[in-house]
């Protein structure tokens, strides 16, 4: 489609860590190459961001144990920042601190903000304060309903609110957050692909792992945090015995640990990643947090089998082209594993390769700029103190 010639964009997050990894990262530079290359110009704003005019530092303060993420803490120094890049469009994609700034921004800039629920906050509040089985516990249903009813009230300020899966947009919605609107992310089918097999590179890469032939290659790429479950893979790697082996790909303050178990740090180039995945036997997710499944879905179009959490985003994305269970117990995990291995019906993989295909970024991109022409189109109808329609009153914080 045409972009929308000379329109600026700001997209303002919190997940943006020193050490390049995360799928929020990941997502937000895709998009801003892809927008630059439409005819947009596009300004970043995230704690340490660098490189250029269009790259705004707005602070923060470390998260412990978070693998190098900052909380940002100064809303109105963060609104200033904003006001100042003069955007047209302003996209928050955290609904923390600068979620607030964005709207604060926006409304005094009187353009259009957009939000991006990357993550299922109830959810994650309901597991912080009570544990993996928190819906069970009356103050893991109490932090999942005070969450809930934050993000009703931030959330429903915004003139668009985007999701990457269909439960999410539901649930937003059910929250009266009618504005909510499915927005999937996407792959890039050009670098990941069953082409990027490579047999002698995994040859010598086992061989340099002591891996001994005909060793299984079980492999996860992605960040090490306590809500992808690595433990639970672990363990069903070491329940799968020797002949098998876990490839953990990534960084972050909770490695997986046990026997089997390569750690590898993550690749610079997107193609040795590609690499990775197809020339791997299975790709294994046991997060349930996932709002979508970005590593799963370059697995998907390299054509290697999937094994993933049937929770969240993740299962909605692998179901029905890959395995998904919503066990937590390490004996299930290490049954499904040895189904995949074992699959010889071919249909899963095409399956998955087609869905993979249906999300190429290039088409992905096209229905996220639409998403914001209907927001630019003009003759939008503005309330009585000029604020888009769509937004109440901005509370007053520092």
């Amino acid at each position: 489609m045409a972009a929308i010639d000379g329109h600026h964009l700001l997209d303002a997050t919190m997940f943006w860590s020193r050490d390049g990894v995360g799928g929020v990262r990941q997502v937000l530079q895709t998009k801003r190459d892809a927008l630059i290359s439409k005819g947009w110009r596009h300004t970043l704003m995230a704690p340490d961001a660098s490189g250029g005019p269009d790259m705004l530092d707005c602070g923060g303060v470390p998260i412990p144990f978070s693998g190098g993420y900052r909380f940002v803490i100064r809303r109105g120094h963060a609104a200033r920042l904003i006001e100042r890049a003069e955007p047209d469009l302003i996209e928050a994609a955290d609904p923390y601190t600068l979620g607030w700034s964005v709207l604060d921004a926006a409304h005094d800039l009187q353009v259009p903000a957009v939000a991006f629920c990357h993550s299922n906050l109830p959810q994650m509040a309901q597991r912080w304060l009570a544990g993996p089985d928190g819906r069970q516990r009356r103050r893991g249903r109490w932090a999942e309903h005070q969450a809930a009813r934050y993000l009703a009230d931030l959330y429903g300020r915004y003139d668009l609110v985007l999701a990457p899966n269909r439960e999410l947009t539901q649930s937003l919605r059910a929250l009266g957050v009618t504005q909510a609107r499915l927005q999937p992310l996407g792959v890039d089918c050009q670098v990941f692909t069953p082409r990027a097999d490579d047999p002698a590179w995994r040859h010598a890469l086992m061989q340099r792992l002591g891996l001994a032939a005909g060793t299984k290659l079980i492999i996860y790429a992605g960040r090490f945090a306590p809500e992808k479950n690595l433990d639970l893979t672990a363990r069903a790697v070491e329940l799968l015995g020797s002949g098998h082996a876990l490839l953990a790909i990534g960084r972050g303050p909770r490695p997986p640990r046990g026997p089997g178990v390569h750690v590898l740090p993550p690749p610079s180039q997107r193609s040795h990643v590609a690499r990775l995945l197809a020339s791997a036997d299975v790709f294994v997710h046991a997060g349930d947090q996932e709002t979508f499944g970005l590593a799963a879905l370059e697995a998907m179009a390299c054509g290697t089998p999937v094994v993933a959490s049937g929770r969240g985003g993740l299962g909605e994305l692998v179901q029905g082209a890959g395995i998904t269970l919503r066990s937590r117990r390490a004996a299930d995990w290490a049954e499904a594993i040895r189904e995949a291995l074992e699959q010889t019906d071919t249909a899963p993989i095409r399956d998955a390769l087609a869905r993979a295909r249906s999300l190429d970024w290039p088409l992905v991109i096209d229905g996220w700029e639409r998403q914001y022409q209907r927001l630019l189109r003009p003759g939008r109808q503005a309330d009585g103190d000029g604020a888009m329609s769509s937004r109440g009153p901005m509370p007053h914080h520092a």
